[in-house]
């Protein structure tokens, strides 16, 4: 006979609230310690993202490439997503939820190590293998966690219970975020793209070698925590119970998910968001850069994005609790309107005050995600499993829409008309959030 603390709910979401309040509890009895150890795993991945944002204007001065080129770590970081999220999904249908945690969280180790051998090598592809194995740990842990938490306690309360689990990723977003500022750049030297072009090979290279060690530093740092706490979950008593969904018909479960038009809507909508999520913050160094005329270094930048991510992460909280009160499709409306005017105002005024817009954008973008996931699973039944892995792998929208954005910039020589694209894809958030929340209403 099973003990309160190893039960799972393995039929959790069958259908995502509509009410404004909520009586039940928010965890499931005897779950909490489960909770918390999954929630970890949010932050992690959480670091690991804004951590990859980071780089992209590091490897720009480093190797002396283009946006389009430095783009490239997110089109491997978030193509990881797309590849894995099935794989991932299949595994804890034949496994355990432990076991695809402990693999998502050694897959995740494995790949920050791997930054050791691509800086010896001095080599940007072999960086971009690693990312993507990285990012792959990441992948698996998502497609993990998400339905974990969305088990944990009675359907009435599961989108405020993911998004309360997701509250903690923006925590690991500032670590990951103050690790990349203080060590990668504050790391890079200051010489300037036409200092380096006159420096000789050697002692160009002595730099590079030194900037690519603070990279591998940072990543050994997360590799660490990763190791850590997968011992946790390893020696910790969680649930052992793996997913009772019924994955194996996929052709079945494929066509009754093609009927939701919800659900459809959502895959789409997630591929957006992440593009622009993504754009946003990939960009936001040089847009700070460029617009604000107090700000000259890169680890200066950051120090404004640090703060804005802060305040992103206090939002992610206020948003949950909101939650209780308002219609999340409401709510998601009205951040992704506010959003489209942050970005309108960065783009069209520029200076501090499209700086201060472009910060106040990262607020309006703290619940997306999760509701959006949430959402798109209202209705799926028996089916969330892999509907849920689908909107996972439209985080593919990273690894696509962030290149583009970074083209624009090359092109055009504007970081501020880039902002355009994040700009069109909060439209489609909001319209996916109006069409949502209408569709509840009646």
């Amino acid at each position: 006979m099973q003990t309160e603390a190893n039960v799972i709910q393995d039929d959790p979401v069958s259908a995502i609230p509509v009410n404004t309040t909520n009586s039940a509890p928010l965890i499931g009895r005897g779950l909490l310690l489960p909770f918390i150890l999954i929630t970890a795993c949010f932050a992690l991945w959480g670091a690991a993202n804004n951590m990859t944002d980071l780089l992209v204007p590091a490897f720009q001065k480093v190797l002396g490439m283009t946006q389009l080129q430095s783009s490239f770590i997110q089109s491997a970081f978030y193509g990881a997503y797309f590849v894995m999220a099935l794989p991932a999904a299949i595994l804890i249908q034949k496994y355990s939820y432990k076991t695809g945690v402990m693999t998502g969280l050694s897959i995740y180790a494995i790949g920050a190590l791997l930054c050791y051998p691509a800086s010896q090598a001095m080599s940007f592809e072999l960086f971009l293998i690693a990312f993507y194995v990285f990012a792959s740990g990441c992948a698996v842990l998502e497609t993990v966690a998400a339905p974990y938490i969305l088990s944990m306690g009675s359907s009435e309360t599961a989108t405020q219970r993911i998004n309360l689990a997701q509250a903690f990723n923006p925590v690991g977003v500032l670590m990951g975020v103050y690790l990349g500022k203080e060590v990668i750049l504050k790391g890079l030297n200051t010489a300037t793209d036409e200092q380096r072009a006159s420096m000789s090979a050697s002692e160009l290279l002595g730099i590079q070698t030194q900037e690519l060690g603070n990279v591998v530093s940072a990543y050994q740092v997360v590799a660490l925590v990763a190791i850590l706490l997968a011992v946790v979950v390893f020696i910790a008593k969680l649930p052992v119970a793996k997913s009772s969904d019924n994955f194996g018909n996929l052709k079945d479960s494929f066509n009754r998910l093609k009927k939701n038009t919800t659900w459809k809507f959502a895959v789409v909508t997630q591929f957006f968001y992440v593009g622009c999520q993504i754009g946003v913050w990939t960009y936001a160094i040089k847009y700070i850069m460029d617009n604000h005329p107090e700000v000259t270094t890169a680890a200066q930048a950051g120090e404004y994005v640090f703060w804005g991510l802060c305040v992103y992460t206090v939002f992610r909280f206020v948003c949950t609790g909101l939650m209780s009160y308002v219609r999340p499709a409401k709510l998601l409306c009205v951040m992704a309107m506010l959003a489209i005017t942050m970005v309108l105002i960065a783009v069209l005024v520029g200076g501090t005050i499209g700086t201060l817009a472009l910060l106040t954008c990262f607020s309006c973008m703290s619940l997306m995600f999760p509701t959006i996931y949430g959402l798109g699973l209202s209705d799926v039944g028996e089916d969330r499993k892999l509907g849920g892995s689908f909107i996972i792998m439209a985080i593919l929208g990273g690894a696509v829409l962030v290149p583009l954005q970074g083209w624009v910039i090359d092109i055009t020589e504007s970081v501020n008309i880039s902002y355009l694209i994040p700009l069109s894809c909060f439209s489609v958030v909001f319209v996916f959030a109006w069409l949502t929340n209408k569709k509840l209403e009646s």
